[in-house]
Protein backbone atom coordinates (compact mmCIF):
# COMPACT_ATOMS: atom_id res chain seq x y z
CA UNK A 1 0.00 0.00 0.00
CA UNK A 2 1.38 3.69 -0.90
CA UNK A 3 2.80 5.54 2.14
CA UNK A 4 3.66 9.29 1.88
CA UNK A 5 7.26 10.14 0.70
CA UNK A 6 7.23 6.73 -0.46
CA UNK A 7 9.44 6.06 -3.59
CA UNK A 8 8.81 3.25 -6.14
CA UNK A 9 8.96 2.10 -9.70
CA UNK A 10 6.83 4.43 -11.90
CA UNK A 11 4.88 3.17 -15.58
CA UNK A 12 3.84 5.95 -16.95
CA UNK A 13 1.48 5.35 -19.92
CA UNK A 14 1.45 8.08 -22.46
CA UNK A 15 4.85 9.55 -21.13
CA UNK A 16 5.30 11.42 -24.89
CA UNK A 17 2.24 13.20 -24.03
CA UNK A 18 2.12 16.74 -22.33
CA UNK A 19 0.42 14.93 -19.04
CA UNK A 20 2.55 11.66 -19.23
CA UNK A 21 6.18 13.57 -19.71
CA UNK A 22 6.22 16.14 -17.06
CA UNK A 23 5.03 13.60 -14.90
CA UNK A 24 7.70 11.20 -15.80
CA UNK A 25 10.63 13.80 -15.08
CA UNK A 26 9.16 15.08 -11.78
CA UNK A 27 9.11 11.88 -10.50
CA UNK A 28 12.60 11.03 -11.92
CA UNK A 29 13.68 14.34 -10.21
CA UNK A 30 12.00 12.93 -6.97
CA UNK A 31 14.67 9.44 -6.81
CA UNK A 32 11.61 7.14 -8.41
CA UNK A 33 12.94 4.81 -11.14
CA UNK A 34 10.80 5.63 -14.21
CA UNK A 35 9.76 3.88 -17.08
CA UNK A 36 7.67 5.06 -20.36
CA UNK A 37 5.12 3.35 -22.27
CA UNK A 38 5.10 5.52 -25.71
CA UNK A 39 5.16 4.73 -29.45
CA UNK A 40 7.97 6.52 -29.74
CA UNK A 41 11.26 6.90 -27.58
CA UNK A 42 11.13 9.80 -24.73
CA UNK A 43 14.07 11.98 -23.86
CA UNK A 44 15.47 11.58 -20.88
CA UNK A 45 13.11 8.51 -19.42
CA UNK A 46 13.76 4.59 -20.41
CA UNK A 47 11.25 4.13 -22.95
CA UNK A 48 9.16 1.10 -23.38
CA UNK A 49 7.95 1.56 -27.55
CA UNK A 50 4.56 -0.33 -27.83
CA UNK A 51 0.87 0.18 -29.40
CA UNK A 52 -1.33 0.03 -26.49
CA UNK A 53 -4.28 -1.00 -28.84
CA UNK A 54 -2.12 -4.24 -29.59
CA UNK A 55 -2.89 -6.80 -26.31
CA UNK A 56 -0.21 -8.85 -27.08
CA UNK A 57 2.30 -6.30 -27.89
CA UNK A 58 1.77 -4.57 -24.98
CA UNK A 59 2.14 -8.30 -23.04
CA UNK A 60 5.17 -8.50 -24.69
CA UNK A 61 6.54 -5.27 -24.07
CA UNK A 62 5.60 -5.12 -20.25
CA UNK A 63 8.24 -8.41 -19.37
CA UNK A 64 10.84 -6.16 -18.14
CA UNK A 65 8.19 -3.90 -16.17
CA UNK A 66 7.45 -6.82 -13.83
CA UNK A 67 9.03 -4.28 -10.69
CA UNK A 68 6.60 -1.71 -11.34
CA UNK A 69 4.88 -0.33 -8.09
CA UNK A 70 2.80 2.33 -9.74
CA UNK A 71 1.15 3.09 -12.84
CA UNK A 72 0.65 6.52 -14.17
CA UNK A 73 -2.24 6.08 -17.02
CA UNK A 74 -1.93 9.07 -19.63
CA UNK A 75 -2.32 7.24 -22.65
CA UNK A 76 -4.74 8.73 -25.03
CA UNK A 77 -6.04 8.00 -28.07
CA UNK A 78 -8.69 10.42 -29.27
CA UNK A 79 -11.67 9.72 -31.98
CA UNK A 80 -14.54 11.29 -33.28
CA UNK A 81 -16.78 9.02 -32.75
CA UNK A 82 -17.20 8.99 -29.12
CA UNK A 83 -18.15 5.13 -29.27
CA UNK A 84 -15.19 3.98 -31.11
CA UNK A 85 -12.68 6.34 -28.72
CA UNK A 86 -14.57 5.02 -25.55
CA UNK A 87 -13.56 1.42 -26.64
CA UNK A 88 -10.23 1.87 -28.24
CA UNK A 89 -8.88 4.04 -24.83
CA UNK A 90 -10.72 1.37 -22.15
CA UNK A 91 -9.26 -1.38 -24.20
CA UNK A 92 -5.65 0.45 -23.64
CA UNK A 93 -5.83 0.50 -20.00
CA UNK A 94 -7.64 -3.18 -19.84
CA UNK A 95 -4.56 -4.30 -22.10
CA UNK A 96 -1.65 -2.33 -19.81
CA UNK A 97 -3.14 -3.76 -16.36
CA UNK A 98 -3.69 -7.70 -17.92
CA UNK A 99 0.14 -6.59 -19.19
CA UNK A 100 1.40 -5.80 -15.31
CA UNK A 101 -0.55 -9.24 -14.13
CA UNK A 102 0.54 -11.39 -16.33
CA UNK A 103 4.16 -10.23 -15.64
CA UNK A 104 3.60 -10.81 -11.84
CA UNK A 105 4.11 -6.71 -10.95
CA UNK A 106 3.65 -5.89 -7.26
CA UNK A 107 1.41 -2.99 -8.24
CA UNK A 108 0.56 -0.60 -5.85
CA UNK A 109 -2.03 2.11 -6.73
CA UNK A 110 -2.89 3.31 -10.52
CA UNK A 111 -3.04 6.98 -10.89
CA UNK A 112 -5.43 7.44 -13.71
CA UNK A 113 -5.97 10.96 -15.63
CA UNK A 114 -9.56 12.59 -16.67
CA UNK A 115 -10.37 15.67 -17.80
CA UNK A 116 -13.30 17.91 -17.94
CA UNK A 117 -15.28 15.55 -20.13
CA UNK A 118 -16.42 13.56 -17.78
CA UNK A 119 -18.72 16.22 -16.78
CA UNK A 120 -19.99 16.31 -20.34
CA UNK A 121 -18.52 19.52 -21.78
CA UNK A 122 -18.23 17.70 -25.12
CA UNK A 123 -21.67 17.40 -25.48
CA UNK A 124 -22.29 21.01 -25.88
CA UNK A 125 -24.77 21.61 -23.10
CA UNK A 126 -24.16 23.77 -20.28
CA UNK A 127 -22.20 21.95 -17.49
CA UNK A 128 -23.59 22.55 -14.08
CA UNK A 129 -20.33 24.14 -12.63
CA UNK A 130 -18.35 24.67 -10.21
CA UNK A 131 -18.03 21.01 -11.05
CA UNK A 132 -18.08 18.48 -8.20
CA UNK A 133 -16.05 15.10 -8.84
CA UNK A 134 -19.50 13.79 -6.62
CA UNK A 135 -21.48 15.45 -9.93
CA UNK A 136 -23.55 11.98 -11.42
CA UNK A 137 -22.68 10.51 -14.80
CA UNK A 138 -23.78 11.48 -17.92
CA UNK A 139 -25.09 8.90 -20.89
CA UNK A 140 -22.41 6.71 -22.11
CA UNK A 141 -20.33 6.13 -24.50
CA UNK A 142 -17.65 8.50 -22.70
CA UNK A 143 -13.62 7.58 -22.65
CA UNK A 144 -13.67 8.01 -18.94
CA UNK A 145 -16.49 6.03 -17.98
CA UNK A 146 -14.93 3.52 -20.14
CA UNK A 147 -11.49 3.25 -18.38
CA UNK A 148 -13.48 3.70 -14.46
CA UNK A 149 -15.52 0.66 -15.89
CA UNK A 150 -11.77 -1.41 -16.96
CA UNK A 151 -10.46 -0.19 -13.30
CA UNK A 152 -13.45 -1.36 -11.40
CA UNK A 153 -13.37 -4.78 -13.27
CA UNK A 154 -10.10 -5.38 -11.96
CA UNK A 155 -9.62 -3.80 -8.65
CA UNK A 156 -11.82 -5.77 -6.47
CA UNK A 157 -9.70 -9.17 -7.26
CA UNK A 158 -6.27 -6.95 -7.55
CA UNK A 159 -4.07 -5.35 -4.57
CA UNK A 160 -3.68 -2.36 -6.11
CA UNK A 161 -5.65 0.42 -5.59
CA UNK A 162 -6.72 3.71 -7.87
CA UNK A 163 -6.67 7.38 -7.67
CA UNK A 164 -8.17 9.44 -10.51
CA UNK A 165 -7.17 13.28 -10.95
CA UNK A 166 -9.34 14.78 -13.29
CA UNK A 167 -7.25 18.15 -14.61
CA UNK A 168 -8.82 20.47 -17.10
CA UNK A 169 -6.59 22.02 -20.31
CA UNK A 170 -3.14 21.01 -19.32
CA UNK A 171 -0.70 23.56 -20.03
CA UNK A 172 3.25 22.74 -21.17
CA UNK A 173 5.87 23.28 -22.89
CA UNK A 174 6.67 20.16 -25.00
CA UNK A 175 5.74 19.84 -28.89
CA UNK A 176 4.23 16.92 -31.00
CA UNK A 177 1.10 16.93 -28.91
CA UNK A 178 -2.18 18.16 -30.43
CA UNK A 179 -3.70 18.96 -27.52
CA UNK A 180 -0.99 21.73 -26.52
CA UNK A 181 -2.75 25.25 -25.97
CA UNK A 182 0.46 26.86 -25.30
CA UNK A 183 1.42 25.66 -28.79
CA UNK A 184 -1.87 27.03 -30.85
CA UNK A 185 -1.65 29.89 -28.98
CA UNK A 186 2.15 30.82 -29.84
CA UNK A 187 1.87 30.06 -33.27
CA UNK A 188 -1.36 31.41 -33.93
CA UNK A 189 0.05 34.67 -32.65
CA UNK A 190 3.25 34.53 -34.68
CA UNK A 191 1.37 33.49 -38.03
CA UNK A 192 -0.80 37.21 -36.94
CA UNK A 193 2.83 39.12 -36.63
CA UNK A 194 4.48 37.76 -39.76
CA UNK A 195 0.82 38.95 -41.63
CA UNK A 196 1.19 42.50 -40.16
CA UNK A 197 -2.22 41.88 -38.22
CA UNK A 198 -3.45 42.35 -34.74
CA UNK A 199 -3.67 39.52 -32.57
CA UNK A 200 -7.54 38.71 -32.80
CA UNK A 201 -9.37 35.35 -30.52
CA UNK A 202 -10.86 33.25 -33.32
CA UNK A 203 -13.21 32.25 -31.09
CA UNK A 204 -17.01 33.71 -30.89
CA UNK A 205 -17.68 37.02 -28.34
CA UNK A 206 -19.56 34.24 -25.94
CA UNK A 207 -16.23 32.31 -25.40
CA UNK A 208 -13.91 35.42 -25.13
CA UNK A 209 -16.18 36.05 -22.01
CA UNK A 210 -16.72 32.84 -19.83
CA UNK A 211 -14.93 31.91 -17.22
CA UNK A 212 -12.51 29.02 -17.89
CA UNK A 213 -9.30 27.41 -16.42
CA UNK A 214 -6.37 25.80 -16.51
CA UNK A 215 -3.78 23.18 -14.60
CA UNK A 216 -0.35 23.82 -15.43
CA UNK A 217 1.40 20.80 -16.44
CA UNK A 218 3.78 21.44 -13.31
CA UNK A 219 1.67 21.39 -10.54
CA UNK A 220 -0.34 18.24 -11.82
CA UNK A 221 2.99 16.41 -11.98
CA UNK A 222 3.40 17.30 -8.39
CA UNK A 223 -0.12 16.83 -7.65
CA UNK A 224 0.56 12.91 -9.23
CA UNK A 225 3.00 12.24 -7.15
CA UNK A 226 1.22 13.06 -3.65
CA UNK A 227 -2.04 11.07 -5.39
CA UNK A 228 0.77 8.16 -5.80
CA UNK A 229 2.37 8.34 -2.07
CA UNK A 230 -1.07 9.22 0.16
CA UNK A 231 -2.57 6.78 2.12
CA UNK A 232 -5.74 8.59 2.84
CA UNK A 233 -6.73 9.07 -1.02
CA UNK A 234 -6.87 5.41 -2.17
CA UNK A 235 -9.90 5.08 -4.34
CA UNK A 236 -10.80 8.87 -4.54
CA UNK A 237 -11.26 11.25 -7.35
CA UNK A 238 -9.92 14.94 -7.53
CA UNK A 239 -10.60 17.77 -9.48
CA UNK A 240 -7.24 19.62 -10.02
CA UNK A 241 -6.81 22.97 -11.62
CA UNK A 242 -4.32 26.06 -10.83
CA UNK A 243 -7.10 26.79 -8.56
CA UNK A 244 -7.97 30.40 -10.39
CA UNK A 245 -10.37 31.42 -13.13
CA UNK A 246 -10.23 33.60 -15.91
CA UNK A 247 -11.77 35.17 -19.07
CA UNK A 248 -10.01 34.81 -22.38
CA UNK A 249 -10.93 38.20 -22.66
CA UNK A 250 -7.91 39.46 -19.78
CA UNK A 251 -5.89 36.66 -20.81
CA UNK A 252 -5.35 37.41 -24.73
CA UNK A 253 -4.73 40.78 -23.82
CA UNK A 254 -2.05 39.77 -21.41
CA UNK A 255 -0.36 37.23 -23.48
CA UNK A 256 -0.81 40.21 -26.30
CA UNK A 257 1.18 42.39 -24.19
CA UNK A 258 4.28 39.86 -23.40
CA UNK A 259 4.68 38.93 -26.85
CA UNK A 260 4.31 42.59 -27.95
CA UNK A 261 2.09 42.60 -30.96
CA UNK A 262 -1.34 44.77 -31.63
CA UNK A 263 -4.32 42.66 -30.14
CA UNK A 264 -8.05 43.63 -31.28
CA UNK A 265 -11.64 42.20 -31.35
CA UNK A 266 -12.43 38.81 -31.76
CA UNK A 267 -13.19 37.38 -35.16
CA UNK A 268 -14.87 33.92 -34.90
CA UNK A 269 -12.62 31.37 -36.87
CA UNK A 270 -12.98 27.67 -37.42
CA UNK A 271 -9.24 27.41 -36.93
CA UNK A 272 -8.84 23.62 -38.54
CA UNK A 273 -10.14 25.46 -42.13
CA UNK A 274 -8.58 28.84 -41.33
CA UNK A 275 -5.00 27.81 -40.78
CA UNK A 276 -4.93 24.87 -43.89
CA UNK A 277 -3.36 27.41 -46.01
CA UNK A 278 -0.73 28.88 -43.82
CA UNK A 279 1.79 26.34 -44.04
CA UNK A 280 4.29 28.16 -46.26
CA UNK A 281 3.64 31.00 -44.09
CA UNK A 282 5.10 29.27 -40.97
CA UNK A 283 7.89 27.30 -43.33
CA UNK A 284 8.94 30.78 -44.10
CA UNK A 285 9.25 31.71 -40.24
CA UNK A 286 10.76 28.54 -39.38
CA UNK A 287 13.58 28.39 -42.26
CA UNK A 288 14.51 32.55 -40.94
CA UNK A 289 14.36 31.65 -37.02
CA UNK A 290 16.09 27.71 -37.29
CA UNK A 291 13.28 26.25 -35.56
CA UNK A 292 12.77 22.83 -35.29
CA UNK A 293 9.87 22.05 -36.90
CA UNK A 294 8.84 23.70 -40.10
CA UNK A 295 5.66 21.63 -40.89
CA UNK A 296 2.69 23.41 -39.50
CA UNK A 297 0.45 20.61 -39.97
CA UNK A 298 2.62 18.29 -37.62
CA UNK A 299 2.82 21.10 -34.89
CA UNK A 300 -0.24 22.42 -33.88
CA UNK A 301 -3.87 20.82 -33.39
CA UNK A 302 -5.77 23.62 -34.95
CA UNK A 303 -8.73 21.10 -34.08
CA UNK A 304 -8.27 21.75 -30.58
CA UNK A 305 -7.72 25.17 -30.58
CA UNK A 306 -11.38 25.21 -31.74
CA UNK A 307 -12.60 23.07 -29.42
CA UNK A 308 -11.29 25.55 -26.46
CA UNK A 309 -11.70 28.98 -28.26
CA UNK A 310 -15.77 28.18 -29.17
CA UNK A 311 -16.77 26.66 -25.90
CA UNK A 312 -19.24 28.82 -24.91
CA UNK A 313 -20.19 28.73 -21.09
CA UNK A 314 -18.19 28.79 -17.70
CA UNK A 315 -15.79 25.60 -17.45
CA UNK A 316 -15.02 25.82 -13.51
CA UNK A 317 -13.65 22.57 -11.41
CA UNK A 318 -14.60 22.77 -7.57
CA UNK A 319 -11.07 21.66 -5.91
CA UNK A 320 -11.92 22.30 -2.46
CA UNK A 321 -11.90 18.40 -2.25
CA UNK A 322 -8.12 18.00 -3.00
CA UNK A 323 -7.15 20.87 -1.00
CA UNK A 324 -8.93 19.48 1.97
CA UNK A 325 -7.19 16.12 1.67
CA UNK A 326 -3.95 18.45 1.65
CA UNK A 327 -2.46 19.21 -1.94
CA UNK A 328 -3.05 22.80 -1.58
CA UNK A 329 -0.83 24.42 -4.45
CA UNK A 330 -2.26 27.21 -6.60
CA UNK A 331 -0.64 28.58 -9.77
CA UNK A 332 -1.40 31.69 -11.63
CA UNK A 333 -2.86 30.82 -15.22
CA UNK A 334 -1.35 33.53 -16.75
CA UNK A 335 2.25 33.01 -15.26
CA UNK A 336 2.00 29.30 -16.59
CA UNK A 337 0.56 30.17 -19.95
CA UNK A 338 3.19 32.34 -20.41
CA UNK A 339 6.00 30.71 -19.06
CA UNK A 340 5.25 27.79 -21.26
CA UNK A 341 5.20 29.72 -24.82
CA UNK A 342 8.66 30.95 -23.25
CA UNK A 343 9.93 27.84 -22.74
CA UNK A 344 8.59 27.16 -26.33
CA UNK A 345 11.16 30.04 -27.66
CA UNK A 346 13.54 28.90 -25.37
CA UNK A 347 13.63 25.32 -27.30
CA UNK A 348 13.27 26.86 -30.92
CA UNK A 349 9.51 25.85 -31.13
CA UNK A 350 8.53 29.26 -31.56
CA UNK A 351 10.60 32.37 -32.47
Amino acid sequence: MATNDAKGVALVAGGSGIVGYSVATELKQRGWSVRALARRPVNGIDTIAVDLTDRDATAAALRPASDTTHLFYAALSPDSNLSIEAERNGQMLGNVLDGLEAVGARLQRVVSYEGFKIYGIHLGADVRTPARESDPPHMPPNIYLSQREQLKARASKSRWDNVALVPDVVVGDIFGNPMNIALVVGVFAELSRELGIPLRFPGTDKAYQQLVQFTDAGLLARASAWAATEEKVSGEAFNITNGDVFRWERMWEDIARHLSVDVAPPVPLKLAQHMADKGPVWKGIAERHGLVQADLAKLVGWPFGDFIFHTESDVISNVNKIYEFGFTERMDSTKSLIAAIDSLKRQKVLP
